[in-house]
């Protein structure tokens, strides 16, 4: 597990709060700008305000990995504010423990009854809308990031609009196409369990139906077997295409994958597009087998939260969601957008995140 940030000493609500200032961000290609300016606005805002000392906790799937920027992100703004925080996620799965999902759950009870007010939840799915809806009941207003539970009572969610995103990265592999007939092989997700994953799925594929090319689904595999699964079963689509295969698209952090497919089927000279930043995914990047990758801002996530909450209960939810009126999808939904990075602009991604101390 980890858990930082903030004092421990019980809050005051008649105690002064320091006004905000934020380090400034570096000039770099890949700053978001929009991102950037709304928590300006959100600072400005608060610091106009009336506000108050105030507990609050953000609970994840994971401490490590993808999730670091979001850990590293989310305690620099409970810090920022200057509240009494926490971050929790385990680094490590536990053999003798709960399941993730009922672990979760028993954070979600733990951090109520010890005082948080407001709470940033990383759901895995729609398992978590019993434990939301009983925090909202005990007053703790609840905001999501990477993965939304819409049927929940939570105020706000904060992430990738999946849909979206996978039509992003659809266009971005159109552009590496020859014109159709063709088939594209999409390492993605047809499980309905997982909506988040089902969605960029959908959004891709639309793209590239209605611009002429078959497309091929293959279920991403994260067991214990998967990565052999995935290689053996998009080394047979690809030999087995008809048309023949002209692309790959990969939708998750396992993207790399489609490179080794690609390998095994002896179609090297393949353009590939993928998804986050895994090293082996950076390999490939590095090597030109991969062209391009899309990465979910998963930093400003975590940054965002924090502030989010802040907002709502020191400002009112309303009036957060008008300062979050240009990312505001939906009325609910804030959408923080993804970079798309080219296999040439590896380098100076890496800077940009080594900037804000993002790196995975």
């Amino acid at each position: 597990m980890t858990a930082a940030c903030g004092s421990g000493e019980p809050v005051d609500a008649g105690a002064q709060v320091t006004p905000i200032r934020r380090a400034p961000t570096p000039d770099n290609e890949f700053k978001p700008v929009e991102l950037e300016a709304t928590v300006d606005r959100l600072v400005t805002a608060i610091n106009a305000s009336a506000g108050r000392p105030m507990q609050m906790a953000v609970v994840l799937k994971n401490a490590a990995g993808f999730w670091a920027p979001v850990v590293t992100a989310a305690n620099r703004a409970m810090g920022e504010l200057g509240v009494i925080g926490s971050v929790l996620g385990p680094v490590a799965s536990s053999e003798d423990g709960p399941e993730s999902e009922e672990l979760q759950n028993q954070q979600i009870e733990q951090v109520v009854a010890d005082g948080a007010e407001v709470l940033g939840l990383a759901p895995f799915n729609d398992i978590q809308t019993a434990a939301i809806d009983e925090a909202v009941a005990q007053g703790v207003d609840v905001v999501t990031l990477d993965t939304d539970v819409a049927a929940s009572k939570r105020s706000i969610y904060v992430g990738t609009l999946n849909r979206s995103a996978g039509a992003t990265a659809g266009m971005t592999l159109l552009a590496m196409l020859p014109p159709p007939p063709g088939t594209v092989i999409i390492h993605g997700s047809i499980d309905t369990a997982g909506t988040s994953g089902l969605e960029r799925t959908q959004g891709a594929q639309e793209v590239l139906q209605q611009a002429g090319y078959e497309v091929q689904l293959r279920q991403s595999n994260w067991n214990d077997t998967g990565e052999t699964d995935d290689v053996d079963g998009m080394q047979a689509l690809l030999e087995e295409a008809d048309p023949p295969a002209v692309g790959m698209l990969g939708l998750f952090n396992i993207s790399y994958r489609c490179a080794m497919a690609a390998e095994a089927a002896g179609k090297t000279d393949l353009p590939i597009v993928a998804f986050d930043f895994d090293p082996k995914t950076v390999d490939y990047l590095r090597q030109g087998r991969i062209k391009a990758t899309h990465i979910q801002r998963q930093y400003y996530q975590g940054y965002l939260v924090p502030y989010i909450l802040y907002g709502i209960k020191n400002l009112g939810l309303d009036a957060t969601k008008k300062l979050l009126a240009p990312q505001m999808a939906d009325g609910s939904q804030v959408n923080t957008g993804i970079d798309v990075v080219q296999a040439d602009r590896i380098d100076a991604y890496n800077d940009f995140l080594g900037s804000i101390d993002a790196n995975q």
